[in-house]
């Protein structure tokens, strides 16, 4: 792919040279709608600054870059744990970027990457959308999906089944006596909020039972314990509490505990609860919580590998789609 000068970003921008130098290098200078404009050409035309000279000759640094949805999220933390691992064995840095399930601010950490010449970037991707990981490819730089399954066989990933986590986590609700079932989500544009809403629906239509009638979808803004507090909250204050509660990461689940049980609701005695992910605090809340357990640490350490193995040996290289399995972890929270 041939290189994108600051001349032609200037003239698709319809600024000078100067202009887009600023915005690169001084963007406080430039007025918002002018910085705005040249963003979106750099964003369109695939513009990369060049980064240091030893890289550029080099053609790339030791360095591998590692884009993931919130890095608050404990399970992205052990993720990166295990990138980190692989890579410092490897003699490689990470250079971290956390999208907040933004795909613009995700698109500015794919750039940052490729300025830095990185060997390769790991990713979980905001969206569906997945053609500026091709530009990258198309630079010579590899690409690996985390915790997100290629659909290309030209393409690796290392992922959990999300489907089977959510058809584990129902079908264990469902087994303690649920009849009406809440799911708290965030948005169904993350692939993994959808696949475990699907796995919840085969459970409840395996069980003989109407997903529309048994489930109630909840959707939250952003995946977090406020969030999950919050959505306590509205139910209790609706008077509509159902059996029991599944929902789509631990920090959602302990939120919604604190929030039901500060208003005098008991767990499990009025209301199950189960999370997902299986993070180090679920195990230690006042009520332990049952949770989905996934191989964080591992899904960071296999993903790493398979990335400096397609870098180093590109030639014999296999693409691998590896697909992990969740597991069901049973505590106070649904006994």
């Amino acid at each position: 792919m041939s290189s994108v000068s600051i001349k032609e970003v200037a003239t698709r921008a319809g600024v000078s040279p100067g202009t887009v130098s600023n915005v690169l290098n001084r963007p406080e200078k430039v007025a918002e709608a002018t910085r705005t404009r040249v963003e979106a050409a750099i964003r369109e035309l695939g513009f990369v600054r060049h980064g240091s000279a030893s890289s550029l000759r080099a053609g790339h640094s030791r360095t591998v870059g590692l884009s993931v949805i919130d890095i608050g999220n404990p399970f992205f933390t052990d993720v990166a744990a295990g990138v980190e691992e692989v890579a410092s064995e490897r003699g490689y840095a990470v250079i971290l970027g956390n999208s907040s399930g933004d795909r613009l601010k995700e698109e500015r950490n794919l750039l940052v990457f490729a300025e830095q010449r990185v060997r390769g970037v790991l990713i979980t991707p905001a969206g569906a959308n997945l053609a500026k990981l091709d530009q990258l490819r198309e630079r010579g730089i590899s690409v690996v999906l985390v915790d997100y399954p290629a659909e290309r066989a030209d393409q690796c990933s290392v992922a959990v089944n999300d489907i089977t986590g959510g058809s584990l986590a129902v079908s264990h609700l469902l087994s303690t006596g649920a009849e009406r079932i809440a799911y708290v989500t965030g948005p169904l544009t993350i692939r993994q909020c959808a696949d475990r809403l699907i796995g919840a629906e085969r459970a409840l239509t395996a069980a003989g039972r109407d997903p529309g009638e048994t489930l109630e979808e909840i959707a939250v803004s952003a995946m977090n314990a406020r969030s999950g507090q919050q959505a306590a909250e509205k139910l209790i204050a609706e008077g509509r509490l159902p059996d029991a509660v599944f929902c789509a990461n631990d920090l959602l689940a302990l939120g919604m505990l604190r929030g039901l049980l500060q208003a005098g609701v008991r767990v499990p005695r009025d209301i199950s609860l189960i999370g997902y992910d299986d993070i180090d605090f679920a195990s230690a809340s006042t009520v332990s919580l049952s949770s989905i357990r996934q191989p964080t640490h591992r899904l960071g350490r296999v993903a790493t590998e398979l990335l400096l193995d397609e870098c180093d040996n590109p030639d014999s290289h296999a693409h691998q789609q590896i697909m992990f399995q969740p597991e069901l972890v049973i505590r106070e929270s649904t006994l």
